[in-house]
This record gives structure tokens, sequence and C-alpha cells, in this order.
């Protein structure tokens, strides 16, 4: 496994803790939006859209191009294998614990309750 700082791991989490944040990452997946397109949707000035956007490329999931007089955003997925490698140690401990209560619910059905 890859092992990544801290650092790295506490700031992509923080950018991912916010629903606005996941859903702006979420419309910049499938192509490069302008801060226009992305702030669209929301009930927010294009300030605080900006200020969402900073906090995404402080961790390092989104990049921003200059192209003529736009700012182009677009999604870093590989950043997001950071938080991938991290959480799939906690999945297979949870597929494990899952497993083990599945046998025991399918052995406690089996046996017969005394009454």
């Amino acid at each position: 496994m890859v092992e990544y700082s801290t650092v790295t791991l506490d700031s992509i989490f923080h950018a991912l803790s916010d629903t606005t944040r996941r859903a702006i990452l979420r419309d910049v997946t499938g192509s490069a939006k302008t801060v226009g397109e992305i702030a669209q949707p929301y009930r927010m000035s294009l300030a605080a859209v900006s200020k969402h956007l900073q906090v995404l490329e402080d961790a390092d999931l989104i990049e921003r191009e200059r192209k003529g007089n736009c700012r182009m955003v677009r999604l870093k997925a590989d950043t997001l294998r950071a938080a991938q490698d991290w959480l799939s140690f906690y999945e297979r401990f949870w597929n494990t614990r899952l497993d083990a209560l599945q046998d025991h619910l399918e052995n406690t059905e089996q046996t017969p309750r005394k009454e």
C-alpha cells in the first residue's frame, strides 16, 4: 500500500466533508467547467464558490486553468486514490466483521430454539 502523509489525507477529507464541495467534484468529473457554470446551481455568490474551489485546490482535488477570460476547473482524480487507499483498509475490516455476523446469524437460525 502506498503511504500518504497525514497532511494530505487531512486536507482531502476536510475538502470532502462539505456537501457543496462533494457536489462540485461530481460536477467537474465529466468535463472541465467554468466557475460560473459550477456556481449556477447554488444559491451563493461567486466569491463563496471560489472559496470552496480554493479548499478543493488546496487538497489537490481540482486544477484550475485560465482559458481566455475564463478559469476552467477540472477534477484531479488521482488525488482521490489516497483517500480510497486509506478507506480500503477499513473496508476489509468491516467486510470481515459483517461476514462473521452473517455466519453467526445463519448458524443461529438453523439452531432450533428451546421453549
